[in-house]
């Protein structure tokens, strides 16, 4: 007996049209136009596109943001989708398995009731050919009414033992449909629109059965079409005349079995889901509470909250995360205590050293003053050692007031008094201070947008000192050559940057050129009686300002300072309107040479700028700006700071003998005029 495994719908070949190979799908514009960016943000052209894709965007973006954010939201979804796909998969197993079952059971059990209602059919044929045999009626209408008769009760009787549990359907055999006698069915079944036409092909000229699933179909309206499974063999009536008998088998118990198998393990599939989720979300808090309370209470603890520590409960391992978060902490204040009693100590120390020296400095000085003053009575020798006690007395009260002003900014007592200046005026008054200085080293001093004014509020006292250190250590270390002063003025910003074209900064000195008693050269001499805090006092103003103060250098070829203001007190900077790396750096210009010239002569060529107007766009920041101090700029900081760019060439660098020192920052705070800065780029 051979079997299919489904079965096409009566009178229907089964062949479905294929869809056009190689044609246009009606879809390709909607993929186009979603992979050309729509799900992306890009949609270009139509406002309409781009602002549909922002209200969808919209409300999808707090979602985003708690899923970023949240690991036990991570932890739980994805917990649910994967048991979501392990219980799909098993239900797939379990249903085909079921399935399966019951068909092969139905099938067995529908065979073997098959093949006995087809050894029933064939022994009352052969009764009947018997029977007639003995009565030799050779009558032929006698004969035709005695078979539709018989077969009227053929079916009557074989369908009559399964009690509803199958139907009997009688057809002639391949093409002759004449004799109506042979169509027969019990149960108000339609035969023809029951039974398959490949199965009845299948048959025909076959002694073998076939089978097929198919759908009955009933003549009574009131019937509703239920799956079947038809078995059917062809056989001879008692004239042998072949003639075709089909079983009809009902699937509507199995298909209710099998529904209440497929509802069985969706409830509890997800119960399942629900219940894995629940346990995932439990177990995950379990985890990640300890960890958020460790996260806040780090926060309190960087916010300087050094007294806060996490509740421990219990031995596990999260319990002991949670004593060694505290001995952490009880380490840290401990030892941030101790630091800041020891600058405390250092702070007192230095400032009481600095007050008590003033009244035998200011004797001494009165000493030094009479001594030097009356030089011309004294020997040679005498009379220079007068000058030299004078000269560094000068050098010992500029340290003393400089180790003052750095002890008030380490206290934190340095006062701000801001008001709206223009910082050309200040500028002017640096660079006039600065022309002696220029004259005997040959250099030029030029300022770069001055043609309008630069407005800030800001300190004028400690912009002009700023100012003043940067401009001298430019005209020390420029060899001669042209010091560009250049303000700009754009946005929330102000800026000055003074570029010199000397020595430059080695890779590495512009993250250090702000540390205080630092050198570059530590063999130079200290010439111009600096003190080597100035740079580091500038920073200082720069930063009480909420500025910015960066370096920037390449060997040979000069270096650039910046400092930037806001335009208004306790704003926010978000970038400085000259870019801190000049644009006519050998880097820029594509020179591998060293210096602007090449190394000869004298003056730099410097590129013609003019005047007003000449502002670059902000630079932009990423830095967020602290909620407790002033905003400034990481890069303004000793160990964060510029950028250099890196030494030449060997045949690039400079002739051996020259010298290579860094550059000043020492200049003096007091009233004095620029002879007396700082010849090193003093930290």
């Amino acid at each position: 007996m051979s079997g299919d495994s489904a079965a096409t719908a009566p009178g229907r070949s089964g062949d479905r049209p294929e869809r056009p190979v190689g044609g246009k799908r009606p879809g390709s514009r909607w993929r186009l136009l979603f992979e050309g960016g729509l799900l992306q943000g890009g949609v270009q052209g139509s406002p309409v596109l781009r602002l549909f894709l922002r209200w969808v965007r919209r409300p999808l973006l707090p979602v985003m943001r708690l899923w970023r954010r949240n690991i036990q939201l991570k932890v739980v979804v994805t917990t649910l989708l994967m048991s979501l796909g392990v219980v799909l998969l098993l239900g797939f197993v379990v249903i085909g398995q079921v399935r399966n079952g019951l068909l092969d059971a139905k099938v067995k059990a529908s065979q073997s009731q098959a093949t006995g209602g087809f050894a029933v059919a064939k022994q009352k044929a052969d009764e009947a050919a018997a029977g007639a045999t003995d009565t030799a009626d050779t009558s032929d209408g006698r004969q035709s009414q005695n078979l539709t008769s018989w077969m009227s009760d053929l079916v009557e009787s074989l369908s009559s033992g399964g009690q509803g549990a199958f139907d009997v359907v009688t057809l002639p055999a391949g093409d002759n449909n004449g004799g109506g006698g042979r169509t027969r069915a019990s149960g108000f079944v339609d035969p023809t629109a029951s039974v398959p036409d490949d199965l009845r092909a299948r048959i025909n000229g076959s002694t073998t059965a076939a089978q097929s699933y198919t759908r009955i179909m009933y003549t009574d309206s009131d019937k509703e079409s239920q799956p079947a499974l038809v078995i059917g063999k062809q056989v001879n009536d008692p004239g042998n005349n072949p003639y075709e008998l089909y079983y009809l088998f009902p699937l509507t118990q199995e298909e209710k079995s099998l529904s209440l198998v497929k509802g069985t393990l969706a409830t509890a599939g997800l119960f399942v889901v629900v219940l894995l989720g629940a346990i995932a979300w439990l177990v995950v808090r379990q985890v990640v509470t300890p960890v958020r309370m460790a996260a806040g209470i780090a926060e309190r603890l960087s916010a300087g909250r050094l007294q806060e520590r996490m509740k421990v409960t219990g031995e596990d391992d999260i319990a002991r995360l949670g004593e060694a978060f505290n001995k952490m902490a009880q380490n840290l204040q401990l030892k941030i205590q101790q630091l800041e009693d020891l600058s405390r100590m250092q702070r007192r120390f230095v400032s009481d050293v600095s007050h008590e020296l003033r009244t035998p400095l200011t004797t001494v000085r009165m000493a030094a003053d009479v001594i030097h003053e009356a030089r011309v009575d004294f020997d040679p020798i005498t009379a220079r050692s007068a000058e030299l006690l004078a000269d560094q007395l000068d050098r010992f009260e500029s340290l003393l007031a400089d180790l003052l002003e750095i002890s008030r900014f380490d206290a934190g007592a340095a006062a701000l008094e801001a008001e709206p200046i223009d910082l050309r005026e200040v500028v002017r008054r640096v660079v006039s201070g600065a022309e002696p200085l220029a004259e005997r080293k040959g250099t030029h001093i030029r300022v770069v947008g001055d043609l309008q004014p630069v407005v800030a509020e800001a300190d004028a006292r400690r912009v002009e000192r700023v100012l003043r250190n940067l401009v001298v250590n430019a005209v020390e270390h420029g060899e001669g050559r042209d010091v560009v002063v250049k303000l700009a003025a754009a946005g929330g910003a102000v800026a000055v940057a003074v570029r010199d074209y000397g020595v430059g900064l080695k890779p590495g000195e512009a993250t250090r050129v702000f540390s205080r008693f630092w050198r570059a050269d530590p063999a130079r001499a200290r010439t111009t009686g600096g003190t080597g805090l100035g740079l580091s006092i500038a920073l200082e103003d720069a930063r009480l300002h909420g500025g910015w103060l960066q370096a920037w250098g390449e060997p040979g070829g000069g270096s650039q300072f910046r400092l930037t203001l806001p335009r208004t007190a306790d704003e926010p900077l978000r970038g400085s309107p000259i870019p801190l790396e000049p644009k006519d750096s050998r880097r820029n210009r594509g020179i591998d040479g060293a210096g602007p010239d090449g190394g000869e002569g004298k003056r730099a060529t410097v590129p013609v700028q003019s005047g007003s107007g000449q502002t670059s766009p902000l630079a932009p920041m990423t830095q967020r700006v602290a909620a407790t101090a002033p905003a400034a700029d990481p890069t303004a900081l000793p160990g964060n700071g510029a950028r250099v760019v890196p030494r030449p060439a060997q045949g690039a660098r400079r002739q051996e003998g020259t010298p290579e020192a860094g550059q000043a920052g020492g200049a003096e705070d007091s009233n004095k005029s620029g002879t007396s800065g700082e010849a090193f780029r003093g930290r």
